[in-house]
């Protein structure tokens, strides 16, 4: 039968048939490299990857996401890859490339790498055509469609969170600090899915509870559409009654080119462009602190736009340096930098962003606060995520989260306010 929305009874149908599914058990997907963790993980993060026409970008993309994840973020996820392509010489190269340049997170179990036997998979001869596509696309759809599903049926049991990326996307760097300040607040909203992308199947966030029943509903219609499609037609199932998309992408494609026999793909998100913004036009604030201020150092100067720096002496775990806006304000975007000189001495490495909302109008602070961000390198420089509308922020806070014995220096807190 067709997926078709306005076909109600059918839709009651599949959502009886969908009601008690369960992880398949007959799927014998096989580990390929690493183990996966002893402990339950926040977010597993999904790739299916197959041989690409022009070039192959996984380990691009592998790279990238572990570039943009610093060391405290990486124990929270895992990456679970699919090689998903029957080319043995293929599959060997892969491995081999993933073993040698992964290795450090291949053994902290924060990388596993899998392969689903084609004994697994359902009928690819004598498919049926929809909308005229050809016979060789409707074959790759299907078969892709069940390259996801074996994948998220491994993913089922390791984690709270599934997110679905590409195999040839660059990611933002601090993309796991904003997934989990999102997560926190929708934690017991209603949703199917949470968007970080707006392409496709990139960037798409399932609860792992949900999961079983997706995987279920791509097998039984793997032949009828692609998998964005089906993934449609599964939210109207489920009654979320819009998209749930976050801005800006946290996910990019690496290359204009599909999967599908190289065909050219000229989608592209809602980027972060960090250069068409502007400067800071950090608006009127005052500014408080737990942290000693050395010598005759101004505590304005850390958030002063011109070169002045501000200079403290040690910081305990705990202590702070609060911006609190006169007027709050909707903020698009945040930088915050330490270290000065040509090597940058005298950062902050452990420390993190928070922005805070007041709903008691308080005078020197703010009442509840959401994490933006660990310091990455002693920086921060992060777009805000939002949904349709986001609340005004009136503090922005920068809190040391581990003790530092010797001079910190925090150059600038520059905020984008609109």
């Amino acid at each position: 039968m067709q997926i078709n929305p306005g076909r109600t009874i059918h839709l009651e149908t599949f959502k009886d048939i969908l009601k008690n599914s369960g992880p398949r058990k007959n799927v014998n997907s096989c580990i390929l490299i690493g183990a996966p963790p002893v402990k339950k993980k926040l977010l597993t993060i999904g790739i299916s990857s197959v041989q690409h026409p022009q070039r192959s970008y996984l380990l691009d993309t592998l790279q990238s996401l572990f570039f943009a994840s610093s060391p405290s973020e990486r124990k929270h996820i895992l990456v679970l890859v699919h090689l998903a392509d029957p080319d043995t010489k293929w599959l060997n190269q892969m491995v081999s490339n993933i073993s040698s340049l992964f290795k450090p997170y291949i053994q902290t179990r924060q990388l596993v790498v899998i392969n689903t036997p084609l004994k697994n998979y359902l009928p690819l001869r004598d498919l049926k055509k929809t909308f005229n596509d050809t016979h060789t696309y409707v074959a790759f759809h299907s078969k892709q469609n069940m390259d996801y599903a074996f994948l998220m049926n491994f993913a089922t049991n390791h984690s709270d969170y599934f997110l679905m990326i590409g195999d040839d996307v660059k990611c933002a760097p601090g993309f796991v600090t904003q997934i989990a300040t999102v997560l926190s607040a929708w934690e017991y909203k209603p949703y199917v899915i949470l968007e970080f992308s707006q392409l496709g199947f990139i960037g798409k966030l399932f609860r792992t509870k949900d999961l079983p029943r997706f995987v279920n509903f791509l097998l039984l219609f793997y032949q009828e559409l692609p998998c964005d499609y089906l993934l449609s037609h599964f939210i109207d199932l489920l009654k979320q009654n819009k998209p749930i998309q976050f801005f800006p992408s946290l996910f990019q494609p690496m290359s204009n080119y599909s999967s599908f026999e190289g065909k050219f793909n000229s989608l592209k998100g809602k980027e972060l462009k960090e250069n068409d913004i502007g400067p800071p036009n950090n608006p009127a604030a005052s500014i408080y602190t737990s942290l000693k201020t050395a010598n005759d150092s101004l505590l304005m100067n850390a958030y002063s736009l011109d070169e002045n720096f501000f200079y403290s002496v040690g910081a305990k775990a705990g202590s702070h340096l609060t911006v609190v806006l006169d007027v709050p304000a909707k903020v698009i975007q945040v930088q915050v930098l330490t270290g000065s000189g040509p090597k940058w001495e005298n950062q902050l490495k452990e420390g993190q962003v928070e922005l805070g909302y007041d709903s008691f109008n308080r005078n020197n602070d703010c009442d509840g606060y959401i994490l933006l961000g660990l310091l990455v390198n002693g920086i921060l420089n992060k777009q805000v995520l939002s949904e349709e509308s986001g609340k005004k922020v009136k503090c922005v806070r920068l809190l040391v989260t581990a003790t530092v014995p010797s001079e910190i220096v925090v150059r600038h807190i520059n905020l984008w306010v609109r």
